[in-house]
């Protein structure tokens, strides 16, 4: 892998971030931007707990899943006011995401004021939460509806890694399917190059979240994290402004996932067969690419 900083500023102007990273896709951390809400110093552990803590949730372990796993299947289902006393214990392998807080709490969203002076198009119905306990990692994978997003961390450190959309095929995309082959859980200590060599020509960024920084993702970015420590976070999503930005995101939701979910029912073993044969034939292109470049 090779790896650059994410570009981090405490301000930014709207015409400053429009013109050098949302109109050319490169990542940028804002720390000043959530330090402005009230959430920055209310929201914490025991205030969700307190508000929301009743309600039943998903929770989702670090098992990679395989080609057989069914999208988005919580491997268990707690209190979350439950789940937040564990988290805050000590490590803990478990994590939510896609939570919808703001449903059952309708009074949070006046904690937090969307940044539409940077972008348009923000899903204003779905502010979501993210969890984390110390340990817990969400696999590499690019966001399926290829929305531009500000992912803003609250108590705790996460790692980031980050890579565009083009890089793909050297990380192993699945074809059909959002994830990666490849496991990059704890990638900085270690990393099977062996089984997946083209990563090694992969081109992206890393970056650690601290309390109150946002991370501008671009829309299509493959990202993995980790959290260092127990953690939470907000991502506003905000559709792309072109035409062909928002069917590509339309179709792999409604499209490609669908089809790739057919044929998991009725020829999964064939299925996982054909896809990887073609993603190691992709990833081999662009090793061969690689040298002749040379």
């Amino acid at each position: 892998m090779q790896l650059k900083p994410v570009d981090k500023v405490s301000e930014i102007s709207p015409l400053d971030f429009k013109k050098n990273y949302y109109e050319t896709m490169k990542p940028l951390v804002i720390t000043g931007l959530a330090k402005k809400w009230p959430a920055y110093k209310k929201w914490n552990w025991d205030f969700f707990i307190d508000v929301v803590g009743h309600k039943e949730v998903g929770v989702y372990n670090n098992i990679k899943s395989d080609s057989y796993t069914p999208i988005n299947t919580a491997d268990a289902y707690m209190k979350f006011g439950d789940y937040l006393k564990k988290v805050k214990e000590g490590p803990l392998d478990l994590r939510i995401f896609l939570f919808n807080i703001f449903q059952h709490a309708p009074q949070l969203n006046t904690d937090f004021t969307w940044p539409d002076e940077y972008m348009k198009g923000f899903v204003k119905k779905y502010p979501m939460l993210f969890v984390g306990g110390e340990g817990a990692i969400t696999h590499m994978h690019f966001d399926i509806d290829m929305s531009h997003i500000l992912h803003t961390q609250f108590t705790g450190k996460k790692r980031v890694l980050l890579f565009p959309f083009k890089e793909q095929y050297k990380l192993y995309r699945k074809p059909w399917e959002v994830l990666s082959l490849a496991n990059y859980a704890h990638y900085s200590e270690h990393f099977d190059y062996e089984n997946f060599p083209a990563v090694k020509l992969a081109r992206g960024y890393e970056v650690i979240l601290e309390h109150g920084d946002t991370l501008f993702m671009p829309a299509g970015y493959w990202h993995h994290m980790e959290y260092i420590e127990p953690g939470f976070a907000m991502s506003l999503r905000a559709m792309q402004k072109s035409l062909g930005g928002k069917l590509g995101g339309l179709w792999k939701l409604f499209g490609m996932r669908g089809i790739d979910t057919f044929m998991k029912k009725t020829i999964p073993t064939r299925w996982y067969r054909y896809k990887k044969e073609k993603l190691m034939k992709l990833a081999e292109r662009e090793l061969k690419k690689s040298k002749f470049a040379k």
